[in-house]
């Protein structure tokens, strides 16, 4: 069992009162970490220790932030065992978490390249002798408040840029998986960043709504980033405006993946359950409409049928596992719900469906409309849904049916065609003759609609993290009219 204090000011230390939660495996019941629960007051002081660490870190050279950020990618990247161990929480494959580690610490490596890339402009000026800039400068303490199904890579992500641009950050962590956000901000402290560069607060579940709400109000706080579900996403957006503060939010998806009839279906069917099963359906990107050209629709959905045989979901520690747990017992329950309002209106229940606790098998329906609740709600889960169309018109209505638009995936020999219908697609991201669940640090991340506004990654992140100022430099004599 892991013990999980806060990180405030560079110190462990419990919650003022004492309280712990306890994070148990989904799948064997048993505690895997014992975490401080965090006060209202806990929350005022790892913001007051970003506040304070703010004026060293945002005066650091752009290469010192440069250097202590890449000593950070190595010690996380050494340290990926550890994540490894913490698996438990969330019932996750160990490849997975080991992927993680490794986005992680590119991440980092990301941010450290992107130091010496906050510019600003010289502007002409209508004044004569009038010299105007717009500047770039930090903003003051970032709040990033990341989820637990890609653990690693989504706490890094709210935390790396927000540093390299020169902000100080508090991380709420997850309940679902608080040691992984905890190490990270400890891999961060380990690292020389500073006391109270990177605070990190855990929170019982049930005080969730108070914490974040206490934290986005604090006056120290002036940007917010958040990863999760639509539901949230909303609430965190409305106390972000309420208190005036710019909020960056990805939020969720139900990607969709093209077939044209054209399209080389061994590739797509790899890609297709790479995207649709790969952490049991559990990321923003994942396949959940499979839009196929009814021409070839009835040969795809075989070969993925065949391919989903393959891919035996059980206890990540088991041999023959290939998928692992849902998060939860609660989540499988809210899947198969799904599911059987599908069968109950008619579509055809193609592999899987089977629900053991927290284990749900790959799962591939047919025939589903618009009638069902599966067409339009994220599943979250490893839960597919073939939708048939005759051309690329009718694809493309179906692909943008739907109030997501995060991910999406288009197969087609002719790059060209597919170009020109990715173009047409609502969505922040497309792949052609690629899967929907792909990341790289560099890359302009996020989506429309309600998946969220807003880019991590790279440069598509500096004018989230940073405040743009207009500056003058009056150099001669300048006429008043008064």
């Amino acid at each position: 069992m892991l013990d999980v204090p806060l990180l405030i000011g560079g110190q462990s230390c419990p919650a003022r009162d004492g309280r712990t939660f306890e994070r148990r495996n989904p799948v064997t019941g048993e505690v895997v970490s014992r975490v401080a629960a965090a006060t209202l007051e806990d929350a005022d002081a790892a913001v007051a220790a970003a506040k304070a660490a703010f004026p060293a870190w945002a005066a650091l050279t752009p290469n010192e932030r440069r250097t202590r950020l890449l000593r950070a990618a190595e010690q996380l990247q050494a340290r990926s065992a550890e994540f490894i161990a913490a698996a438990g929480e969330t019932g996750a494959m160990a490849n997975w978490y080991g992927f993680n580690v490794h986005l992680a610490s590119n991440m980092l490596r990301e941010a450290a390249c992107m130091t010496t890339q906050i510019t600003g402009e010289i502007i002409p000026s209508d004044v004569p002798s009038s010299f105007a800039m717009a500047l770039r400068q930090p903003c003051g303490v970032v709040l990033g408040i990341a989820p637990w199904n890609a653990p690693a890579i989504l706490a890094t992500r709210a935390i790396a840029m927000p540093l390299a641009c020169g902000n100080t950050v508090v991380l709420k962590a997850s309940e679902l998986s608080p040691a992984v956000h905890r190490l990270i901000g400890q891999v961060l402290q380990d690292s020389g960043l500073g006391d109270g560069v990177v605070n990190v607060i855990s929170n019982a579940p049930q005080d969730a709504a108070a914490i974040v709400e206490r934290l986005i109000a604090n006056p120290a706080v002036r940007r917010v980033n958040f990863t999760g579900s639509t539901h949230v996403g909303r609430i965190v957006g409305e106390l972000s405006a309420r208190h005036l503060k710019p909020a960056l939010l990805e939020l969720g998806g139900k990607a969709p993946f093209l077939v044209l009839e054209d399209a080389d279906l061994d590739a797509a069917v790899e890609a297709a359950a790479f995207g649709a099963f790969f952490n049991q359906g559990q990321i923003c990107m994942s396949t959940e409409r499979l839009i196929v050209d009814a021409k070839v629709a009835d040969a795809f959905v075989a070969k993925l049928a065949a391919k989903i045989a393959t891919l035996p979901a059980g206890n990540p520690n088991a041999e023959g596992s290939v998928l692992g747990s849902l998060v939860d017992s609660s989540a499988g329950e809210r899947i198969k719900l799904l599911i059987d309002d599908a069968l109950d209106k008619g579509a055809t229940l193609v592999a899987g469906g089977q629900l053991e606790g927290s284990i749900l098998q790959p799962t591939l329906l047919d025939g589903v409309t618009d009638a069902m609740r599966l067409y339009r709600e994220e599943s979250f889960g490893p839960v597919a849904v073939v939708l048939r169309g005759e051309g690329d018109e009718a694809l493309l209505h179906l692909a943008n049916d739907s109030e997501f638009g995060l991910s999406a995936a288009i197969f087609s020999r002719d790059t060209g065609r597919a170009l020109a219908l990715a173009q047409r697609v609502e969505s922040g991201i497309c792949h052609i003759n690629g899967p929907t669940v792909h990341d790289e640090a560099q890359m302009p991340f996020g989506g429309v609609k309600s998946s969220g506004y807003g880019s991590f990654g790279g440069k598509a992140s500096i004018e989230h993290f940073t405040q743009l100022r207009w500056v003058t430099l009056q150099n001669g004599p300048r006429h008043y009219p008064i």
